[in-house]
């Protein structure tokens, strides 16, 4: 588990000046990474990391030598069109990186002149997707989206029994993932209205979104190998923001017996930027489980973690309608979470997938499942907060959805704040619905 230094100190400011400003979602203390390209030109992506309004461009900065030779293995991953080499080197990789450009980036340090040519706008580049995403897996480790979701259809029995034991999950299509900005068909497949003999093939007509915290594996284990609890932290880069839509008439239909398929394959979103745990290391909580509930088996527990394993992660989803856009009107915010409520923490979730002897691989994805608070200004699902279907949820300029419409788009947002460290942004997860084929 990353631990606080130098690249934390909220004094620290950049000679990016646009990094200092109390708003920025990239101050010196962040350093996100992505993969990028100056907009419509035919560019190679490469990473880069984000400081204020700017991109770093890491293939400048390896063609530059302006870090010196210590980092050339590491950069010349980064100049690749995935960060999956970078990812697979490790923590030590990871940080020894993310130092040298806190220092290169600090006010008076010695690069700026050499480090300002490669620097480009934010505003002039597109995104990628950071990594080849061999191996997807959504969790569901909101027990108040599991409890809102269980009443709708077992209002006597809420929770399933295994829920409170062990971190469930299940394998989704990871080709369908795609960066921020991603517009999509609204799936068709099999429908069946409760008072129908027989289901019908047809467009989605209750598709939703689900506010997610997407969590990119770096170093793996080999086959048969397992992960402790105290070290898997150190096997995940970084955090984003995730979207992982839902077809949920689709779903009802089909779910049972083997869960998700049709109903959750067709798209999801994440954001660009991949901030790291180290960047995380300030906005750590105590993790803990109500004493009332099981306690977790011994696997899934220990001193460290129940120390420092959560992450106080502000969360907020934002409707944005074709009639707000036509309009120059504001996205609706709909609801805020923090993922400092998951019942269940980005450690045991690592922990858990390998315990079979499973082997996690650089770039592998991980969906925290849907994260909702204790209230419905607070849950990350239209499901949710319109209560089946059966309560409008009423937009800011009078508009009402129970589920999304076509030319709805959803915007993610995320950050992390605490009294005495720069408060770090995550940027935004945006995906729209385009009508069906």
């Amino acid at each position: 588990m990353s631990t606080l230094n130098q690249t934390h100190d909220p004094k620290l400011e950049s000679w990016v000046a646009s990094a200092n400003s109390v708003d920025s979602e990239y101050p010196i203390q962040n350093l996100p990474f992505a993969i990028f390209r100056r907009a419509n030109e035919q560019e190679k992506y490469r990473g880069g990391v984000a400081i204020g309004d700017q991109v770093v461009d890491l293939a400048a900065v390896a063609s530059s030598n302006v870090l010196g030779t210590g980092l050339a293995e590491e950069l010349a991953a980064c100049c690749e069109e995935k960060l999956n080499r970078f990812m697979a080197m490790g923590h030590g990789s990871w940080s020894k990186l993310r130092h040298a450009l806190s220092a290169a980036l600090a006010k008076g340090s010695a690069e700026e002149a050499q480090l300002t040519e490669c620097l480009i706008p934010q505003a002039e580049v597109e995104y990628d997707l950071p990594a080849r995403i061999g191996d997807y897996t959504d969790f569901y480790t909101s027990i108040n989206h599991a409890t809102n979701i269980g009443k709708l259809f077992r209002p006597d029995n809420p929770l399933l029994p295994n829920y409170q034991w062990v971190p469930i999950g299940y394998h989704g299509r990871s080709s369908s993932i795609d960066v921020s900005g991603q517009s999509f068909r609204r799936p068709k497949g099999q429908l069946k209205a409760p008072d129908a003999d027989q289901p019908v093939l047809g467009a989605c007509k209750r598709l939703d979104y689900e506010l997610e915290v997407g969590i990119y594996i770096g170093d793996g284990n080999e086959l048969g190998d397992t992960i402790a609890i105290d070290e898997a932290e150190n096997h995940v880069f970084g955090l984003c923001l995730f979207n992982d839509w839902s077809a949920r008439d689709i779903q009802a239909w089909e779910y049972q017996p083997l869960g998700p398929f049709l109903a959750k394959n067709f798209a999801s979103t994440v954001s660009p930027w991949i901030v790291t745990m180290e960047a995380l290391a300030p906005f750590r909580s105590a993790w803990s489980r109500p004493s009332e509930h099981p306690q977790p088996l011994p696997y899934l527990d220990s001193e460290q973690h129940r120390t420092s394993g959560g992450v106080d992660m502000n969360l907020e989803v934002l409707i944005e309608t074709a009639t707000m856009r036509a309009e120059g009107l504001s996205p609706s915010s709909v609801a805020k979470s923090n993922f400092v409520d998951s019942y269940w923490s980005v450690a045991q979730m690592v922990t858990h997938h390998s315990i079979n002897g499973c082997n996690l691989v650089a770039g592998d994805f991980f969906g925290s499942g849907t994260q909702s608070g204790d209230s419905l200004d607070k849950v990350g699902s239209l499901m949710e907060s319109s209560q089946g279907g059966k309560e409008p949820v009423t937009l800011n300029n009078g508009e009402q959805r129970v589920f999304l419409e076509d030319g709805d788009s959803v915007i993610l947002r995320g950050y992390c704040e605490r009294e005495g460290y720069r408060r770090i942004g995550f940027g935004e997860a945006v995906g729209t619905v385009l009508p069906a084929n």
